[in-house]
């Protein structure tokens, strides 16, 4: 394997965390460089075990700093940017799509740029060098929920290794599917991925560009819902459900995704898009309801103890109704495909946010906030 320098962006948040675990462990002889802006979602204590490491580094700094990421990889001989940073939460972006815009479409327009402005001052230019852009399924817009009590195998979609699973419609999202973002949040990402195949037709640079379903596991900011639900059973708060809690998510163990990652950032093709996802569809209400009886469980409770907490709240606006990934092409081409069915990727994640609780607690009360603002008041 060739020595390589890589950024990834966004390495102290969830998925960020997981890839640069992986990458750091995996590549010794890669210099992994982590740049996160630490804004609320970013947490260092995510990479206790690898800061320390000789192949990595951590760098404070914002993604739309256009001249802090050129010098960067000036600095450093970047070779490739994996690119996770993002604000991400759907009901964020109603409230404020300013920040959105800011981040998602602005902070990628900086980092291919810098990409484009280093690279191309290269005698080799743009030999050996990858932009991988990670988006979302929710830029493809939504599916009809066209079978609310699921479609009986076989269907359209199935795992590499012959196994079937559950839908909740004939249709599915494909690398081919037709924009249309209806939250600012995936309007944002949405424009982000133009700009990235932009920056290909037009100069050139070698890109792709990944769009994944939800993702779940170890190391998740407790405002989405798994951690958060988690953390209100355990303390028997009231676990508010959008609606009937009717709407289907296609879910993702993080670490999954990570291998993912890893995979296609080596092998896919340049220029490619390539989906993501768990074929693993769960209506919300019907999530919730795992989540009581796993939890209950594991902390010695009677399993259903905990149903009555489910309340259900005004649904939010623009809520699409289905997700579903097809990811037949990185299964076909590149042999990737799901490691964990859900319901044993749910039990690893309890046990995880039960086993650490002083992490929830300190997410949750804000006090990493204000021991980065002191670390790092000066840089």
């Amino acid at each position: 394997m060739d020595k390589k320098t890589i950024i990834i962006t966004g390495g102290a948040g969830f998925i960020g965390s997981h890839v640069v675990r992986l990458f750091v462990d995996k590549y010794p002889d890669y210099k992994v460089i982590n740049v996160d802006k630490l804004t609320y979602a970013g947490n260092l204590a995510n990479l206790k075990d690898v800061e320390g490491r000789p192949n990595y580094r951590f760098v404070k700094a914002d993604i739309c700093d256009f001249e802090a990421m050129h010098s960067l990889m000036e600095a450093e001989h970047v070779d490739g940017i994996i690119h996770l940073a993002a604000e991400s939460h759907v009901d964020r972006s109603i409230r404020d799509p300013f920040i959105f815009a800011k981040t998602n479409v602005l902070g990628t327009l900086s980092l291919l740029q810098a990409a484009k402005l280093y690279w191309e001052s290269l005698p080799e230019k743009y030999e050996g060098k990858r932009f991988y852009h990670i988006s979302t399924d929710e830029v493809y817009g939504a599916l009809e929920l066209t079978h609310p009590e699921g479609i009986e195998p076989p269907f359209t979609t199935k795992a590499s290794s012959g196994e079937h699973h559950l839908a909740y419609g004939d249709t599915f999202f494909y690398e081919t599917t037709k924009y249309s973002p209806h939250s600012p949040y995936s309007a944002s990402k949405a424009s982000s991925d133009h700009f990235v195949r932009a920056f290909h037709d037009t100069y050139g640079m070698p890109v792709v560009v990944t769009n994944c379903s939800n993702n779940y596991g170890p190391y998740q900011f407790p405002e989405k819902l798994i951690p958060l639900f988690i953390n209100n059973i355990r303390h028997r708060r009231p676990l508010p459900v959008y609606g009937k809690g009717q709407n289907v998510r296609d879910w993702l163990y993080v670490e999954d995704h990570a291998r993912a990652i890893d995979l296609i950032f080596h092998k896919g093709k340049d220029a490619e898009t390539y989906n993501i996802g768990g074929f693993n569809e769960w209506k919300n209400i019907d999530i919730v309801r795992v989540l009581v009886r796993t939890v209950d469980r594991q902390l010695g409770r009677p399993e259903d103890e905990d149903m009555d907490l489910i309340t259900f709240v005004k649904d939010r606006s623009g809520h699409d109704m289905r997700y579903a990934i097809d990811s037949t092409k990185l299964q076909r081409e590149l042999g990737w495909e799901p490691s964990l069915q859900f319901e044993e990727g749910i039990e690893k994640t309890v046990r995880w946010y039960l086993e650490n609780q002083e992490w929830m607690d300190h997410v949750t009360s804000g006090e990493y906030m204000k021991y980065y603002d002191e670390m790092y008041k000066d840089r």
